[in-house]
């Protein structure tokens, strides 16, 4: 695994989550498409509360606490425990916390990717968890541009965007 490669990729991700959130407004920042799916300050929410409370943690963990037991997880508690957040707030948090994520990535000297942990769910690498935390960005920037196509069209009504593509 190329460190400096990921690092850079999960600065990159992070740039693009704020490109896509930064300019919606509080309403659209709160609509939902249907009552149990999640809005766009949900899903920041719980990137904000991921970043500090889960995947560094966990790789901190696995890395250099190999002893001690693995934290159960709370997934949804950065989305229902603070959906009255603003959007803006998790923004800056998520990216703030995504910094010194990145802080701390750099200064890791020869991680060993292969050590393991026996975690509630299984036996996990470190590199699982790494990789596991690229594809978590990755899976909520599909998520939030499924948000922003939805809320566009509504915007748009009565038009369509039939013209733009397949979707």
């Amino acid at each position: 695994m190329n460190l400096a490669q990921l690092a850079a990729q999960m600065e990159s991700n992070a740039e693009a989550v704020r490109s896509i959130v930064e300019a919606v407004s509080d309403e659209q920042a709160r609509w939902r498409p249907t009552v149990d799916a999640w809005s766009m300050a949900d899903v920041m929410a719980h990137l904000a509360y991921e970043e500090v409370h889960d995947f560094r943690d966990r790789l901190e963990l696995i890395l250099h606490r190999p002893d001690e037991h693995w934290p159960l997880a709370e997934p949804n508690r950065g989305v229902y425990a603070e959906s009255n957040k603003d959007l803006s707030a998790a923004l800056q948090e998520f990216v703030t916390a995504r910094r010194a994520s990145i802080v701390w990535l750099r200064k890791l000297r020869n991680p060993d990717w292969e050590a393991a942990h026996e975690a509630p769910f299984g036996c996990i690498r470190a590199g699982d968890v790494l990789a596991s935390w690229l594809g978590h960005d990755l899976l909520h920037l599909r998520q939030l541009t499924e948000l922003r196509w939805s809320i566009l069209a509504r915007q748009i009504q009565p038009y369509e965007l039939h013209y733009a593509g397949e979707w």
